[in-house]
């Protein structure tokens, strides 16, 4: 078990926090993804688990024993970071043997079957600047789990791959999971891979959790205003009513005659398989998302049903949301 309670980091010596009483509880063979805009604090809270900032207040656990005086080197916590971070002077197999903690006659072995496993088993003679974003990443990713970790750390490994490239990194992330039976923690901006990697998902928001639960239940039910602003392609709907403000996603509204609003399509924008249309209405701009193949066009008046069932709640003062 990897945890924090009531984690604290002061930007230097300023009463600012950059990590402000965070805290989690990320089980064995569980994922946690850590989500939230920049500057949330994401990193942060990685370089305090892995012993790289100072912590100013709570303790990082392991197993429930605080590692908080513990350093660096001894806390047996991987850490991959957005850019490869191999030595460049060294072959991919001098890398991945780097990983490794004493000699031992299996360790050609090791090397090999875990560079096989990330698909960098051809590359071991190579140096890292031969070698694509996504082959560097993943050999990384390798030297990490060579290490022996109780934990790993996961800093954005996606961040600076071509999009053709991050599915297939993102595979490989998840197949970790046959190879490491302990807690990983993963932190990415974009929530798409968030929800596809996580067992657990927490939206971090300068420096405070904002949520924390299943990553369908964040996403459908966000428990503030500023969770459902962040996560989603299109941000959730969200106006006023009576006094509460309202909250539906874009993939929740349909078009269907009879509808309880109507509107006049504003924009179009065409994405692929779908396509999400600015709708103007008496409650404000609502964002609909409909099969890119429907043939409505900016200009047209349509009806719109928000189903209840769909329907979240939040207070006006504090945004936060209405059980």
């Amino acid at each position: 078990m990897l945890s924090t309670d009531a984690l604290v980091v002061r930007y230097g010596t300023t009463a600012r926090r950059a990590l402000d009483e965070v805290s989690i509880d990320v089980a064995d063979g569980t994922t946690l993804a850590v989500v939230g805009p920049s500057g949330a604090g994401k990193t942060t809270l990685l370089r305090a688990i892995a012993g790289l900032v100072r912590v100013n207040g709570g303790h990082v656990r392991l197993d429930g024993a605080s590692i908080n005086r513990m350093p660096p080197q001894d806390r047996r916590i991987a850490l991959v970071f957005q850019d490869d971070a191999l030595f460049a002077n060294m072959t991919v197999r001098e890398n991945l043997r780097f990983a490794l903690r004493g000699g031992s006659s299996n360790n050609d072995q090791r090397i090999g079957e875990t560079a096989r496993a990330l698909h960098v088993g051809d590359q071991l003679d190579r140096r890292p600047r031969r070698l694509s974003g996504g082959e560097r990443q993943r050999a990384s990713i390798a030297r990490a789990l060579l290490s022996d970790p109780i934990a790993l750390l996961l800093d954005e490994p996606l961040a600076h791959l071509d999009p053709s490239l991050r599915r297939s990194v993102r595979d490989e992330v998840i197949g970790v999971r046959q190879r490491f039976a302990g807690p990983i923690l993963y932190i990415t901006h974009d929530h798409v891979e968030a929800m596809s990697v996580a067992d657990v998902l927490a939206v971090l928001v300068d420096g405070r959790i904002e949520d924390l639960g299943a990553p369908e239940r964040v996403y459908n039910s966000p428990s503030s205003i500023a969770v459902a602003r962040f996560l989603g392609e299109r941000p959730m709907n969200l106006f006023e009513y009576q006094g509460v403000i309202l909250g539906i996603r874009p993939e929740r509204v349909a078009i269907a005659s009879g509808g309880s609003l109507s509107g006049r399509i504003a924009r179009r924008e065409n994405t692929g398989a779908d396509a999400y249309l600015d709708v103007a209405t008496e409650r404000g701009t609502l964002v609909v998302r409909v099969p890119a193949q429907s043939s409505v066009h900016p200009g047209d008046q349509i009806a719109l049903d928000l189903p209840a069932d769909a329907l979240r709640r939040f207070e006006s003062a504090s945004g936060k949301a209405i059980a």
